[in-house]
């Protein structure tokens, strides 16, 4: 599977997990609803300070949302 659809079918999971909306998710990101909404479909890409942003954000690793490593991220 593309990274990019990895990305953001990760967020996406991770989003839902913490009962977010997208509209949420652009906010603490600071980009355009539909320019996050583009991240979670998978058809633009991130940049390396949004992807480290957005791996604090969750408490994964990088590698988690690029699907470089599938261990899932643990419930806190």
């Amino acid at each position: 599977m593309e990274t990019l659809k990895i990305l953001g079918e990760r967020l996406h999971q991770l989003r839902k997990g913490r009962s977010l909306k997208q509209k949420d998710m652009a906010e603490i990101l600071d980009v355009t609803l539909r320019h996050y909404q583009r991240m979670e479909h998978g058809s633009v890409n991130v940049s390396a300070l949004t992807l480290c942003a957005l791996a604090d954000f969750f408490s994964v690793t990088t590698d988690y949302l690029l699907g470089r490593d599938d261990t899932p991220p643990e419930e806190s």
